[in-house]
C-alpha cells in the first residue's frame, strides 16, 4: 500500500481521464443530471519494468472530491490543502458558458480535479494517507460515510481572536493578490478582444471597398484577408488566456485553505490562554483561602462577612480540591503549550512549502504569459507589414 517517506505520485500514475454525464435519483428520490469523472491509476513500477498494464479505473462525483478534501482539512489542520476547481461557473470568460453542464466548463473542471489529485499525491504528508489511497483505488461507500464524520465546522465563532502570526497573514493576502491579478488579466483580455474585433471590421471595410475601386480591388481584397485572419486568431489567443486565468483562480481558492490553517492556530492559541487564565484564577483562590485575605470584591467574600467564616475543615477540603484542580490545570497548560508549539512548527514547514510552490507557479505563469504576448505582438506586426505591402502594390 502506501509507504512512509515517499510521495504517492512517485509510485503511482494518476489521471482524471474523462467526464461523463449521467442521470439518477438524489437523496430525496428526485431525478437529477450529474457529471462523474473517471480516475485512472497505474503503478510506476510496472511502467519502468517495460510492462504496460491497463490502468485501474473508477468513477467519482464532484461531491466525493469535496468529501475527500473536507476530510484532509480536518485531519491535517496545519497543512495548506490544495483547492478544488469551482463547482459552478462563478467567473465566466469570453468563451466559457455559465452552464454547469457546458462541455467546455466540464472539461476545465476535469483538468482542475486532476490537478487537485496530483498536488495532493505529491505532498509529503497528504500522499501517505490511507483514505486518499482508498479514494483512488477502491469504489465503495466508505468515502460517502466520511461525510457525516469529517465535516469542516463553522468557523464564525472564532472571529473574536485576531491573527497573531504575520507569516500566515501575508500568505493569505498573497492569494488575494492573485485575485486582483486575475481581474486585471480579464480587463486586458477584454481590451484585446475589442482590438481583434476591430480588425474584423477592417476586413469587411476593405472587402466592400475593393468592390467599388476596381484598380485597387486586388490590394484591398488581400489586405482584408490579412485582417480577417488576424481577427479570427483571437479565439486561440483567448483560449490560451483562459489557461493563465485558471492558474490565478486556483490560488484565489487557496485562500480558503490558508484561512483554515489560521483559524486552527487561533483556536489552539485561545485554548492555551483560557487554560492559563483558569490556572491563575485557581492559584489566586488557593492563596485567598490559605491567608484568609480576599484581594478583590466577590459574592463569596460578601457572604463570608455576613454569615461568618468557613470552618477549618471546610477550608481544608476546599484547599485540597483546589490543589487537585491546580495540578490538572498545570498539566492542561503544558499540553496546550506543546500542542500550540507543534502546530506552529508543522504549519510553518507547510507554509514554506506552499510559498515555494506559489513562487514557482507564478514565475512559470508570468513567463508563459509574457511569451504569449510577445508572440501575439509579432503576429500583429506581421499582419500590418503584409497589409502595408498590399497597399504599396496598388
Amino acid at each position: 500500500m502506501v509507504e512512509e517517506g515517499s510521495t504517492l505520485l512517485r509510485r503511482m500514475e494518476i489521471s482524471v481521464a474523462e467526464a461523463e454525464k449521467r442521470t439518477g435519483k438524489n437523496t430525496v428520490n428526485m431525478q437529477e443530471i450529474f457529471t462523474v469523472y473517471l480516475i485512472e491509476t497505474r503503478p510506476i513500477d510496472a511502467i519502468t519494468e517495460g510492462h504496460n498494464p491497463a490502468p485501474d479505473s473508477l468513477w467519482r462525483r464532484y461531491s466525493e472530491f469535496e468529501i475527500l478534501r473536507n476530510y484532509l482539512l480536518v485531519t491535517y489542520p496545519f497543512i495548506v490543502v490544495p483547492p478544488l476547481p469551482e463547482k459552478r461557473a462563478e467567473f465566466v470568460w469570453h468563451k466559457l458558458s455559465a452552464d454547469n453542464m457546458d462541455p467546455d466548463f466540464v472539461e476545465r473542471r476535469r483538468v482542475g480535479l486532476e490537478n487537485f489529485l496530483l498536488r495532493v499525491a505529491s505532498h509529503s504528508v497528504l500522499s501517505n494517507d490511507k483514505i486518499l489511497y482508498h479514494f483512488l483505488t477502491e469504489a465503495d461507500s466508505r468515502i460517502k460515510a466520511l461525510s457525516a464524520t469529517f465535516r469542516v465546522k463553522n468557523p464564525d465563532n472564532l472571529k473574536f481572536y485576531l491573527w497573531n502570526n504575520i507569516f500566515f497573514y501575508l500568505a493569505l493576502t498573497s492569494c488575494y493578490t492573485f485575485n486582483n491579478s486575475r481581474f486585471i488579466l480579464q480587463r486586458v483580455a477584454d481590451r484585446l478582444y475589442g482590438v481583434y474585433k476591430v480588425h474584423g471590421n477592417y476586413g469587411r471595410v476593405f472587402s466592400e471597398w475593393s468592390a467599388l475601386e476596381k484598380e485597387m480591388g486586388d490590394g484591398l481584397q488581400s489586405a482584408g484577408h490579412h485582417m480577417d485572419a488576424y481577427a479570427a486568431s483571437v479565439d486561440d489567443m483567448l483560449e490560451e488566456e483562459e489557461h493563465y486565468a485558471d492558474q490565478l483562480k486556483e490560488y484565489l481558492f487557496y485562500a480558503e485553505a490558508l484561512r483554515a490553517v489560521c483559524r486552527k492556530h487561533e483556536l489552539t492559541q485561545y485554548e492555551l490562554e483560557m487554560a492559563s487564565s483558569d490556572l491563575i484564577s485557581k492559584k489566586q483562590q488557593r492563596e485567598e483561602l490559605a491567608t484568609g485575605m480576599v484581594r478583590t470584591f466577590s459574592f463569596k467574600g460578601m457572604t463570608n462577612k455576613l454569615f461568618g467564616q468557613e470552618t477549618p475543615e471546610q477550608r481544608e477540603a476546599k484547599l485540597s480540591l483546589l490543589e487537585e484542580q491546580i495540578v490538572q490545570g498545570e498539566e492542561t497548560v503544558t499540553e496546550k503549550t506543546v500542542e500550540c508549539e507543534e502546530y506552529v512548527k508543522g504549519a510553518w514547514v507547510d507554509m514554506q512549502r506552499f510559498k515555494e510552490q506559489k513562487d514557482r507557479d507564478l514565475r512559470e505563469a508570468l513567463i508563459g504569459y509574457a511569451v504569449m504576448q510577445i508572440s501575439m505582438c509579432k503576429k500583429g506586426i506581421q499582419v500590418w507589414t503584409n497589409a502595408k505591402e498590399c497597399f504599396h502594390k496598388m
